[in-house]
């Protein structure tokens, strides 16, 4: 017994060498740089003022650097909750309807915004976020009544709200509150006005102080394929 004795303790004497480990290196990412100027523009306006519009392109990284903001604030405890939201129109014929809670039947349609915040935390810290509610994704059909408190709200493909949409939605911002409204008008699955359009008239004739950050075709990143098949819509008017 004495000789296993003095063996253990030879063996927990011995210096623990302690590894990096990816897990580690994904809770701790580096600030997201941006690409472009007007990437950076917008990063300076998500830096300094609650409401942003940003406006342009598919590309651009309008969607990405959102939801890489959202999970950083949410990482760093700088606020209690981030709530996405976006209307549910399709981009041309429709599936029909997704089987599920309301929350699994709208998770398809948030999950650019998802995927890139799973990204940027790692996939089990974005599932306890999710169980413990500190991302919530919110479908319009019930947010009426609803009050977002010391968060951060995202609104994606506002191009697809309606005036009355945007304004029930703008309507629920409370206190310690960012909020990103995110679009691009000239891709609208509407038959009537946009509510986006609408914001956007009012932000500019009223002069509030809300910046509206508009990407160009030259600010898009995602690929010279993107680019290029833009361009060549955007030059037809299709």
């Amino acid at each position: 017994m004495k000789r296993r004795r003095a063996r253990l303790e030879l063996v927990d004497d011995r210096p623990i060498r302690v590894h990096r480990t990816r897990f580690e290196e994904e809770r701790n990412p580096p600030p997201i740089q941006p690409m472009t100027a007007r990437q950076a523009e917008y990063l300076d306006a998500l830096g300094s003022h609650p409401q942003v519009i940003v406006l342009g392109p598919a590309g651009t990284g309008k969607t990405y650097i959102a939801g890489t903001r959202a999970a950083d604030l949410l990482r760093q405890r700088r606020v209690a909750k981030v709530v996405i939201t976006r209307p549910n129109v399709p981009s041309g014929r429709s599936l029909g309807f997704f089987p599920g809670s309301i929350e699994e039947k709208i998770a398809p349609w948030v999950a650019p915004l998802t995927e890139t915040m799973k990204e940027r935390m790692g996939e089990g810290a974005f599932e306890i976020a999710v169980k413990a509610g500190d991302i919530e994704v919110v479908p319009f059909e019930v947010m009426r009544g609803r009050t977002f408190k010391n968060c951060l709200v995202i609104l994606d493909e506002a191009q697809n709200t309606t005036p009355a949409e945007i304004k029930m939605f703008l309507t629920r911002i409370g206190d310690d509150t960012q909020v990103i409204i995110n679009g691009d008008v000239s891709q609208t699955d509407l038959r009537e006005t946009s509510g986006l359009r609408t914001v956007i008239h009012l932000v500019k004739s009223r002069m509030m102080p809300i910046p509206i950050v508009e990407f160009g075709l030259d600010d898009i990143v995602r690929s010279g394929i993107c680019a290029e098949w833009v361009r060549a819509f955007e030059e037809a008017r299709v």
